[in-house]
């Protein structure tokens, strides 16, 4: 690997480090200032509301800048979420501003992957960051957990600065506070970002332009047949994962009693999972027969209703590291066949960017209706039924969607997975 990709990794690990350190600290600053529990579920869809907002124009950006730049600028937004959250802004709205960054952050760390490597290192690198994101969310989760817990906390809050009053007297804002570091940190990795050989491509005049296109490229993926199955396979797995992280949040507070700092580790378990099963799946299943784990979809939401009946630590663990092991290898072969069908239909960049629209709006629309059942007055039990039942009954809905491509579509479908074969065989 080139020297320039260690660089990379190191800029988006701490950036991704800090993006979920922060989601633990944004919800003990909202539990300890007496906020409604909806709005801590409300930190999931603000931060995708950015993401979704601007999906047209980020990957423009993104290809008419440096990529190093772009994640320096990007990193620069989130320092300035963290400090409006510190400096008194409504934690939901700090959040949003810190999804900005995240929003213009993504195409730039993919898109940068193309241009420094040859193809046949892209999908290594890909693994790489996957797995490196994967590490990120756990370590953050954690991290975030013992920054506001009781054996670190009082440290950060005994660090004063001389003849200066900080205003910082409670965990989660020191918590805040230390996470600025971890984001400067990123940034300074991202100024020493080699700049690529790639050509710079102006931003069009006309920004409808790119509305446009981005709205085609998203009717053609929909419309593909393989493309389709696995693109409403990822958006709803994604939508579900996103929200996961406080729904794991709320349900060991009420099943097992437990406070933000103990909560987070189980998220981390999750997390755990989902990475075995992704190398599993990674290692055992080939591109052509990505649609064949469409049932562990409809398994995943069951089990997320079975959670209901855990009241202990010892169930719960092992519970959840199956529940993200089957999320793992559900979403890496659907993930492949993706990224396959989208370079083939409109080239990688603009796939990822619908792709990411798409997760992220379902992110955004599933943890609207969470909040909204939790802001109706319903346990954190009863949410996670609902929320269960109607994975469990969409992923059934998208099998038999590719059950009924398969018997009217049979040529184009056998055509598509003929493509298929033959660039796994290339590879």
């Amino acid at each position: 690997m080139k020297k320039g990709f260690h660089t990379i990794m190191s800029a988006q690990f701490f950036s991704s480090l800090a993006d979920n350190a922060l989601f633990v600290a944004a919800v003990e600053l909202l539990r300890t200032s007496g906020a409604p529990e909806w709005q801590r579920a409300a930190l999931v869809p603000m931060f995708a509301l950015f993401y979704v907002i601007l999906a047209p124009f980020v990957g423009a950006f993104a290809d008419a800048i440096p990529k190093g730049k772009v994640m320096f600028f990007s990193n620069s937004i989130k320092i300035l979420g963290c400090l409006l959250m510190l400096f008194g802004t409504h934690p939901l709205a700090a959040y949003a501003v810190v999804g900005l960054g995240a929003a213009a952050y993504s195409p730039a760390k993919y898109g940068i992957l193309t241009e420094l490597l040859p193809p046949s290192q892209l999908v290594k690198a890909n693994g790489w960051i996957e797995g490196l994101t994967i590490g990120s969310i756990i370590l953050g989760v954690l991290l975030g957990g013992q920054l506001i817990g009781p054996h670190i906390a009082p440290h950060l809050l005994a660090l004063d600065l001389p003849g200066l009053d900080t205003g910082i007297d409670t965990p989660p804002e020191s918590a805040i506070a230390s996470l600025v570091i971890l984001y400067v940190t990123a940034a300074v990795f991202n100024l020493y970002i080699p700049r690529t050989d790639a050509p710079l491509q102006p931003l069009p005049a006309q920004p409808m332009a790119l509305v446009r296109d981005f709205s085609e490229c998203n009717t053609r993926l929909w419309a593909d047949k393989l493309g389709q199955i696995s693109l409403a396979t990822t958006t709803l797995f994604w939508g579900v994962s996103g929200n996961l992280r406080y729904i794991v949040l709320a349900w060991a507070a009420a099943a097992l009693g437990y406070g933000t700092t103990q909560a987070s580790s189980l998220v981390g378990v999750v997390a755990i999972g989902t990475a075995v099963g992704a190398v599993v799946a990674s290692g055992m299943m080939r591109l052509e027969h990505a649609t064949r784990v469409i049932p562990l979809g409809v398994a995943m939401g069951l089990l997320v209703v079975l959670m209901n009946v855990i009241d202990n630590v010892w169930l719960a663990a092992p519970f959840l590291i199956v529940l993200g092991g089957l999320g793992g290898f559900l979403v890496v072969p659907m993930n492949a066949l993706l990224q396959h069908r989208g370079h083939n239909l409109m080239g990688a960049g603009r796939s990822i960017a619908v792709q990411n629209f798409n997760e992220q709006a379902c992110i955004l629309a599933l943890g609207a209706f969470y909040t909204g059942m939790t802001r109706g007055g319903l346990s954190a039990f009863g949410a996670i039924t609902i929320f269960g039942l109607l994975v469990a009954g969409t992923m059934g809905l998208i099998g038999r969607w590719h059950q009924r491509n398969t018997v009217t579509h049979r040529a184009e479908v056998e055509r598509l997975l003929d493509i298929a074969r033959s660039d796994a065989g290339h590879h």
